[in-house]
């Protein structure tokens, strides 16, 4: 497939990675942490690094690298070789703290390109397709921006400002870092084996330069750093997490089933279901494909035949800015011929163990999602977990556009 300049991929076919900065002590909220590094701290029973992962792993990564430092076990325990929407976390361990740039050094031995960094302790929501269509051409990547209310002047990038992609300090500047960076493979010029600051010393140097673009968005923006902002966490990520999701089924629903799909060639999107994703999106919903694929136990496709057409649909989907949030599959089956999979499981529809593992990983406004399959096993499994639900209709984007009126209407 053809790909666009710009998109979430290399037009080298090299997809990017996903940088986490996970290394820092978090010294401004040290009572609260409880010895555990900041991304550890828990909200909601949830670890905040999961937030950022789940927020990100909607895109077509490569893999995410989470670089480890202050008391790193706890993050390799929960997170190393652990996989998110078909991408595989691995976790980098300083032996010596060496800064937010130092850090990045780690990156080189692993034959890292170009890749998007964030900082464990941030959320910021924005679109990374936007951030690297903003970068000009003759520079080493772009800066998410968000406006600096408080106006404040110390050296982690405040004000700044953008005019025509260009970035400087100004001092009237109304814009601020949003910690969450573009870069091509030329950053590594300037990162060096040493304790450093990619905030304090790295970006303004570039800036100076003129060789870092720069981008504003008005997302959500949350700093779990301060006091204040740590003892209200809990609450402002509910709120900003919380959503309706639809639970779609895939054959037959979002693809015709021709039996077994698990080729590129034979995957064909069903009438409005491009369109029909993009008003879902639009609408604030998540977006989970719940499947039986049985085909893996019966030994009619491999694992990596499913994996590698999800990651097909995955990137075709993002240049269209239209994201999927997860894939929950059930290879199970009683006349399986793969052994560990040769039996009766409930997460195989009309069971709903799929919907169950992502009601209890994700915020989801349950009264206003929904679900759209083909069988009476899909219907089954949603009146199981208490979820509105249509059979697949011909048109998916006025089926959609339907439902969402009837929820909105009724609600």
């Amino acid at each position: 497939m053809k790909m666009k300049k710009n998109s979430i991929q290399r037009s080298n076919n090299h997809k990017l990675d996903l940088v986490i900065l996970a290394g820092g002590k978090g010294s401004r909220i040290k009572q609260y942490l409880k010895g555990l590094p900041k991304p550890m701290s828990r909200f909601n029973n949830k670890y905040f690094i999961e937030y950022i992962i789940q927020k990100y792993s909607k895109y077509n990564f490569n893999k995410i690298y989470i670089l480890t430092g202050y008391r790193s076990n706890n993050i390799f325990i929960n997170f190393h070789k652990k996989v998110y929407n078909f991408i595989e976390i691995e976790c980098l361990r300083e032996k010596k703290l060496l800064g937010t740039a130092g850090a990045l050094y780690k990156l080189k031995k692993k034959k890292v390109k170009d890749f998007i960094l964030v900082n464990g302790d941030t959320i910021f929501d924005i679109n990374l397709n936007d951030l690297i269509k903003s970068t000009k051409k003759n520079t080493l990547g772009s800066i998410a921006l968000i406006k600096n209310i408080s106006n404040k002047k110390n050296k982690k990038l405040n004000n700044l400002k953008i005019y025509k992609k260009n970035l400087s300090y100004e001092k009237y500047g109304e814009l601020m870092n949003g910690g969450i960076y573009y870069f091509k493979e030329n950053i590594f010029d300037y990162i060096k084996n040493k304790n450093s600051s990619l905030e304090s010393e790295i970006l303004p140097n570039l800036i100076n330069k003129k060789i870092i673009s720069g981008k504003e968005f008005n997302g959500f923006f949350f700093d779990i750093g301060t006091p204040k902002n740590f003892q209200k966490a809990d609450k402002i990520l509910f709120k900003n997490f919380y959503k309706p999701a639809v639970f779609l089924d895939r054959d037959g629903v979002i693809n015709f089933d021709k039996g077994y799909v698990h080729k590129k060639r034979d995957f064909k999107f069903r009438p409005g279901v491009l369109k029909g994703l993009k008003l879902l999106c639009q609408n604030n919903y998540y977006i989970f494909i719940i499947t039986n694929q049985a085909g893996i136990g019966k030994k009619i496709f491999t694992l990596k035949n499913f994996i590698d057409l999800h990651l097909f649909i995955k990137e075709k989907l993002q240049n269209k800015n239209i994201f999927i949030d997860d894939v929950s599959f059930s290879p199970f089956h009683p006349d399986a011929k793969i052994k560990k999979y040769k039996k009766n499981s409930l997460t195989r529809k009309p069971g709903n163990l799929m919907i169950e593992k992502i009601k209890k990983q994700w915020h989801i406004n349950l009264s206003k999602s929904f679900m759209i399959g083909d069988q009476i096993s899909d219907q089954i499994c949603a009146k199981k977990s208490s979820l509105y639900f249509e059979f697949a209709k011909k048109n998916f984007y006025l089926q959609s556009k339907s439902i969402i009126k009837k929820i909105n209407n009724y609600f």
